[in-house]
């Protein structure tokens, strides 16, 4: 092998290397973390940013996907996930944690994501809504999985990410609903952590996620 030869060699495989660091444009989605739930928020927010970037190339159709296992697990497990969060808070009555899952699917989703446009004497003005990224959010102890199975529907639908801190007291239901979520829109569309939770909520993680930058 020549100088030459052996040079362009070294260039290659360096810039492989480098590559298989960043996560260039083009390279598979990997999975990290419990599906979505981490102890921390930094950890939480770097998973939802690698997301957010996966999300943006694969589109309006993984959004749809991604929504449609969310209604499907809220509806077709409401009885076994209400139950769980209802041993765990302790407030309200069992049927209404269940129809509290049942009608997440009536959440908006992408079929109300539209572009608008207009013409008149002096041009056209097309109006095209875009993500605003990741977002943080908090969620009630009331009723905590349902609170979080619409924002991630409505979230999704318009190209975000989430990162949630739920009430300590419905903590555990809120994780076992992330767990779910991701296991299946990782199935369906090959993304992981479309929304992340800290494991542990306490008010210094809600602090870290309302001044995170």
């Amino acid at each position: 092998m020549s100088a030459t030869e052996t040079a362009i060699r070294q260039v290659i495989e360096e810039v492989l290397k480098q590559l298989g660091k960043s996560g260039a444009v083009g390279s598979a989605p990997t999975r990290s973390g419990d599906f979505g739930v981490f102890p921390t928020v930094d950890q939480a927010v770097d998973a939802a940013t690698v997301a957010f970037k996966h999300l943006t190339k694969k589109g309006i159709e993984a959004r749809a996907k991604a929504i449609e296992c969310v209604r499907q697990i809220t509806e077709t497990q409401a009885e076994e996930l209400g139950r769980l969060e209802m041993e765990e808070t302790k407030i309200g009555r069992l049927d209404h944690k269940i129809e509290k899952l049942k009608i997440v699917k009536l959440v908006p989703g992408v079929e109300f994501m539209r572009t608008d446009a207009k013409t008149g004497d002096f041009g056209v003005t097309l109006t095209e809504y875009a993500p605003f990224g990741v977002i943080g959010a908090i969620t009630p102890v009331t009723h905590s999985l349902p609170t979080l199975a619409g924002n991630v529907i409505n979230m999704v639908a318009s190209g975000n990410t989430l990162v949630v801190n739920a009430h300590p007291s419905g903590a555990r239901i809120a994780c076992e609903g992330v767990r779910r979520f991701n296991q299946a829109i990782y199935k369906a569309t090959g993304i992981d952590n479309l929304v992340t939770i800290v494991e542990k909520p306490t008010l210094d993680t809600a602090a870290a996620i309302f001044g995170h930058k």
